[in-house]
């Protein structure tokens, strides 16, 4: 399975199976994890055969069922790192769909207080994602069109038709797709488009898609900038 197949393919995922992650598989998202790390300045780790993360009255809630391994996304406290979590993050969500594994990206059915725990002092808690075995592969959710979130005019380069289309496919919270694609200067731009519930954090994993799908670094835009 290739990166496109993967965005393609993974679907949120709320219920898994007891089958644990392999050896193997954990070697290669640590390898992953620990790129992360150092590229974004990020405190990421991944939590194995611990059901406490989703041991509360709002994971049960949120519908989630056996739920023993979660990616915790971290950061320094100092810093604005919505953006950056949800693009590691996502880095790292596809590479465990490649290997056979579901997710789902979590920002409060979960059990915070226990987390909040395992974060470092100086360190905040962004988010988690559920990891493991699912009892299905999800479902797809109907979303926006690409010319609903193509701001550009005239016709797209073969390479930002599949950064765009690829995008499309992030998940965003609550499949709200707050955001806006285009092309400036010859180069692709991307940006929040009106409010909704972590913005941010879905422009990462937005970036990441159309980064890995066009091949092109993507600039994000501040809302002011049409």
């Amino acid at each position: 399975m290739d990166i496109i197949q993967a965005i393609e393919e993974r679907h949120s995922v709320r219920a898994y199976t007891t089958q644990k992650i392999e050896e193997e598989k954990r070697q290669r998202l640590q390898a992953v994890v620990d790129e992360c790390n150092a590229e974004g300045g990020l405190n990421i780790f991944i939590r194995y055969d611990d059901p406490e993360g989703f041991d509360s009255r709002m994971a049960h809630y949120g519908s989630f069922r056996n739920v023993n391994n979660y990616i915790v996304l971290a950061g320094p406290a100092d810093r604005d790192i919505e953006e950056t979590c949800g693009y590691y993050g996502e880095r790292i969500v596809l590479e465990a769909q490649m290997l056979g594994l579901n997710t789902c990206w979590v920002a409060l059915t979960f059990n915070k207080r226990m987390v909040q725990k395992l974060i470092p002092e100086g360190q905040k808690l962004c988010m988690v994602i559920a990891l493991g075995y699912g009892e299905s592969q999800g479902a797809a959710h109907k979303g926006k069109s690409l010319e609903q979130l193509v701001v550009s005019k005239g016709d797209m380069p073969d390479w930002f038709r599949k950064g765009a289309e690829a995008a499309m496919l992030a998940p965003t919270a609550v499949n709200q797709q707050k955001f806006e694609m285009g092309v400036k200067d010859g180069e692709p731009v991307i940006r929040i488009s009106g409010r909704g519930f972590y913005t941010k954090t879905d422009l990462g994993i937005v970036k990441y898609h159309f980064e890995a799908a066009s091949g092109r670094k993507v600039r994000l835009q501040g809302a002011q900038e049409a």
